[in-house]
């Protein structure tokens, strides 16, 4: 379930950031639409790391040791 979900938030953040560079090419640096889509990346690849330490503190990710 966690690799599902991880693989689904790497997915959602490419897509932001493709986004976000067709916002850039389309408006020219004069909008605001590529710096949220790139602020929207941001947040999910947070989000993505604190769920991963999390799953590691709790126990959801093994070490692999």
């Amino acid at each position: 379930m966690l690799k599902i979900a991880a693989v689904l938030f790497l997915f959602f953040i490419l897509s932001s950031l493709a986004s976000a560079l067709y916002y850039m090419i389309k408006d020219k640096g004069q909008g605001t639409r590529a710096v949220k889509s790139l602020t929207l990346r941001i947040s999910l690849s947070v989000l993505l790391f604190i769920l991963l330490m999390a799953g590691t503190y709790f126990g959801f990710i093994p070490l692999g040791h």
